[in-house]
């Protein structure tokens, strides 16, 4: 089955979170220092919920399979899926005693992340409610996830489902997970998170199709025996909490409609321009700037 064939529904993966983002950091802290931001906010967090916001965006049917944080901050992160036009009907209470919460320090270029993980990463799904929601493609939100839950790639296939996973580096990580990153479609790392693989010991490209962000510098695709580069755009930068997952829902969007690579890369890049203009991994609005990034 060619990925247009493919039901159009596409189900994003992973630990859901509320993050609190401290931002206008003169510089990041240092132990023994205090620092003081100019601002702060909270949203939904997490590399599945950002990817599936970005999605809704974008017009793609998108759904979400995740734990809701515990009190206080599950009506916040309820409010911003519910707000990004995200189906929800896969998600579930948490069970944890305490909420899962990440906290993001950014100075506008540099940023640093401090995250409290509890519980299972994912809710129990069926195929049953992957074809009640026409789903085609899953993407997982991190490595982690999927070295916590690898069935989930036997589930996924046994569906009919395309994958990819983006990396979000974990220093628990192992060589170990060489073979389930083997197993998806794409795979989603960035420079910094390539060079740590490396220092384990796997081998890129990693997987059959394997696209490393480069930030500012753009991104490069190498799969089928072929490599294309695209570059990047020159914009104001607020925040780059999210960047990468952002850049993962454009380059999926026409990825799933069989579009070349170079044009997969360029709506990558736009995403990720588009992301780090504002605070927090993404905004609950429908507006895109993509036709004025060129894409």
């Amino acid at each position: 089955m060619s990925r247009q064939s493919r039901p159009a529904g596409l189900l994003c993966v992973g630990r859901l979170y509320c993050d609190l983002v401290f931002s206008e950091l003169p510089r990041l802290p240092t132990l023994g220092q205090e620092v003081y931001a100019g601002a702060l906010s909270l949203h939904a967090g997490g590399g599945a919920v950002i990817t599936a916001a970005h999605l809704s965006q974008l017009g793609r049917s998108t759904h979400l399979a995740a734990f809701w944080p515990a009190p206080p901050f599950a009506d916040q992160v309820q409010g911003d899926v519910a707000g990004a036009g995200i189906g929800n009907s896969l998600c579930r209470p948490s069970t944890a005693p305490e909420p899962q919460i990440t906290v993001a320090m950014s100075d506008g270029g540099e940023r640093a992340f401090l995250t409290r993980r509890v519980g299972r990463a994912v809710p129990d799904i069926s195929i049953a409610d992957l074809h009640a929601l026409n789903i085609g493609h899953m993407h997982i939100g991190e490595l982690a996830t999927l070295v916590e839950q690898p069935d989930l790639i036997t589930f996924a296939r046994s569906a009919g489902l395309t994958l990819s996973l983006d990396c979000s580096w974990d220093d628990a990580a192992t060589a170990r997970a060489a073979p389930l990153i083997a197993a998806v479609d794409v795979f989603f790392p960035n420079e910094e998170e390539v060079a740590q693989l490396t220092a384990l010991g796997l081998r890129p490209p990693f997987a059959p199709l394997t696209v490393v962000k480069r930030g500012a510098r753009g991104a490069v695709a190498q799969g089928n025996g072929q490599t294309v580069e695209s570059p990047g755009h020159r914009v104001p930068v607020v925040d780059t909490t999210g960047a990468g997952d952002a850049f993962n829902s454009g380059f999926l969007h026409r990825w799933l409609d069989a579009a070349p690579l170079a044009v997969c890369l360029a709506a990558g890049n736009a995403r990720g321009a588009e992301a780090v203009q504002q605070r927090g991994g993404f905004s609950p609005r429908r507006a895109s700037a993509d036709q004025a990034l060129g894409v």
